[in-house]
């Protein structure tokens, strides 16, 4: 019997190591990175990694890309690393290896522009709230001058996605000039437009403030800090012409084009690119620029991953504190309502049409980006996780009839990576803590778990009585609400509206358990209020809806409840059949907004079946919809058609990651 357990046992060490060998293929020479650990060493399952083989796989056979490597880590170890495929498909085949380097494409946004911005935010010499001309004056020109730096971050300064190749043809004096003389698509702030102009100028913005082009600034202050030897831009010229077959080829540019990596013209005949960026105005640019122009390797983007992670610091290395990576990667709307459906942070992408490369599984709230040329990278706070993914799947040639296409691999790679996670943490408040700076992962963790000293949290009502309740200045109004409808320090929102000066209180509206919130029973009368004096309608009674008798005497309704954060609460429903009795009656309608107390990020549960909605029902969204009264209110608004006067007065200075449950 002890001979036999002897030999299972050295069964299962055999299939570990072989395990461990096929997660993890050999760390390129050199390499300072992360340390390279089985899965189940951090909680990650090493039979479910293995889809990723056949599902990359099945894409190469597909001719969807050449080849790839992927990089998988948690906290702070890689678990998974491994080459597929080929780097090279022409002039000859070459096999894809795990130092290979990548043209990142749009990922430069984030591991170079935004990054470097946020560097000088964090030494005051930038700041998100100035406006671009602050720091280029020429910048102002047609309707531009109240575009901010935070504006070009999220993509909400309304400029157009790219304009066109031929302005940078003569060189980038001119093309400059031409970017200062486009007009914006929209008001700032009013429309995500994903935009490549916003980083090229960003990275002006870098140049004047530093006196460093993006390219310089970056390097010395976060590739050579983090030790990411090889990264940077115009990789030939940094490193030496002998790194170019480590470079993958995107597709072959005509003659006679500069060539950013030898600053001359190619002599009539169509050349590779592998080594000079596949972005034609990055090109134009000389092969620097904010949008476009950075090469890098899967292991150099670990280290870079791990960095954001660990709070800013690697291998006792700080590039931004704590709380700047917590500001840079939080989620954020400036259209001010979320209701698009449009989340990024600064730089990086949370929720939007392009954040298809978080998959299925991945939390809102994780975060990433893409790069045209086949490139990704998602990382997930709460669960210590990050995917890399490097293809170039514009190699040999971007056929516009037939694009290859890694959207749906790149989703499905980051699904498999998510559901390999099988031990915590998974969330926030299951994160590791410690002080010891040993553990950087955990060390973030704790630091993070710590208030940040912000301006204090105004809720809409508190917002209203610091402005002089100028919003209902000269109104009529009925107020709905209950016990929760207080000021952050306790004032009765009746009271404080009763005596509000040019404000006329005309009549109470109570939801369900009444105007105190003590009742629990199925149909509340009418009331009178005792300090007031007021008529206390009911609408959880003979009727839910504001009737046109009880509309008569005013001329807008107020909303102020405390939402819990979960569908089937009936506040919410009260506020959107009021709503619908305040458009029918020509009223106008507002909602002091208040904090979603369980955070505005977290969606979970099904969403509501369209032919089953009721009073615990009132709208298709999921049990935790993630949005404050304001937010719902508008959605109700546009979903449902409901057309009402509506304006909100909105929470101030709160973050959406914040949850009020301890």
């Amino acid at each position: 019997m002890q001979i036999r357990l002897k030999k299972l046992a050295v069964i299962l060490f055999i299939v570990l190591v072989a395990f461990q060998r096929s997660y993890s293929q050999n760390t390129p020479a050199g390499s300072q990175g992360l340390t390279t650990v089985a899965p189940t060493a951090v909680g990650m399952s090493p039979t479910h990694l293995t889809y990723l083989d056949s599902a990359i796989e099945a894409e190469i056979a597909r001719q969807q890309l050449p080849g790839a490597v992927v990089i998988v880590g948690r906290q702070g170890k890689i678990v998974y690393r491994r080459a597929y495929g080929n780097k090279a498909l022409e002039p000859k085949p070459e096999p894809m290896s795990v130092d290979t380097i990548f043209d990142l494409a749009s990922l430069t946004k984030v591991v170079s522009t935004a990054t470097s911005v946020m560097i000088l935010i964090e030494r005051g010499q930038v700041r998100l709230s100035d406006p671009v001309t602050r720091y280029i004056p020429e910048f102002g020109e047609t309707g531009k001058k109240n575009i901010t730096v935070e504006h070009l971050l999220i993509h909400r300064s309304g400029l157009i996605a790219d304009n066109a190749v031929e302005d940078y043809l003569q060189g980038p004096e001119k093309a400059f000039e031409r970017i200062w003389k486009l007009a914006p698509l929209a008001e700032p702030g009013a429309k995500f437009i994903y935009s490549d102009v916003n980083f090229i100028v960003l990275a002006e913005i870098v140049r004047r403030v530093s006196g460093k082009t993006i390219d310089q600034f970056a390097l010395e202050n976060i590739y050579t800090s983090l030790g990411m030897k090889d990264t940077g831009y115009r990789p030939l010229i940094r490193l030496g012409a002998a790194v170019q077959p480590r470079v993958a080829p995107t597709e072959k540019r005509g003659g006679g084009a500069l060539v950013p990596s030898t600053g001359e013209r190619s002599e009539g005949q169509e050349r590779w690119m592998r080594g000079d960026v596949h972005d034609p105005r990055a090109y134009l640019l000389g092969g620097v620029a904010g949008h476009a122009g950075l090469f890098s390797t899967a292991d150099d983007l670990a280290v870079f991953c791990q960095m954001l992670l660990n709070g800013g610091e690697y291998q006792g290395r700080r590039i931004l504190s704590p709380l700047g990576i917590l500001r840079m990667t939080e989620p954020r709307n400036s259209a001010g309502n979320g209701t698009d459906g449009v989340f990024r942070g600064l730089g990086w992408d949370v929720v939007t049409s392009y954040s298809s490369n978080r998959g299925d599984i991945f939390p809102i709230g994780s975060f990433g980006h893409t790069g045209f040329t086949g490139t990704s990278i998602w990382i997930d706070p709460s669960s210590q996780t990050f995917v890399v993914f490097l293809s170039n799947r514009v190699h040999p040639k971007l056929d516009p009839k037939k694009p290859a296409d890694v959207t749906p691999l790149r989703s499905r790679v980051a699904s498999i990576v998510a559901a390999s996670i099988v031990a915590p943490p998974f969330g926030r408040d299951q994160m590791p803590r410690s002080d010891s700076q040993s553990k950087p992962a955990a060390s973030f963790a704790a630091t993070a778990s710590q208030p940040a000293p912000t301006l204090p949290v105004l809720n809409g009502i508190d917002v209203l009585v610091r402005d002089g309740f100028k919003q209902l200045k000269g109104r009529k109004i009925g107020l709905i609400t209950n016990h929760t409808g207080r000021d952050r320090d306790g004032n009765s929102t009746i009271d404080l509206l009763f005596k509000a000066p040019d404000v006329k209180l005309v009549a109470l509206f109570s939801p369900e358990h009444g105007i105190r919130g003590s009742l629990d029973q199925d149909k509340i009368t009418n009331a009178v209020d005792e300090k007031t004096g007021l008529t206390i309608y009911s609408l959880y009674g003979e009727t839910r809806k504001p009737t046109p008798e009880m509309l008569k005497e005013i001329d807008t309704l107020v909303f102020d409840i405390q939402d819990i954060g979960a569908r089937f609460y009936t506040y919410i429903s009260t506020m959107g059949l009021a709503m619908e009795a305040a458009a029918a009656n020509g009223k106008k309608f507002v909602v002091l907004d208040r904090v979603n107390p369980i955070n505005g990020v977290d969606v979970e549960g099904p969403v509501a079946d369209g032919d089953k909605l009721s009073f615990i029902a009132f709208h298709q969204i999921p049990v935790r919809h993630g949005m404050t009264v304001g937010e719902l209110a508008q959605l109700f608004n546009k979903e449902r058609a409901i057309n009402a006067d509506l304006e909100i007065v909105r929470v101030e200075e709160w973050k959406r990651s914040e949850s009020q449950c301890s």
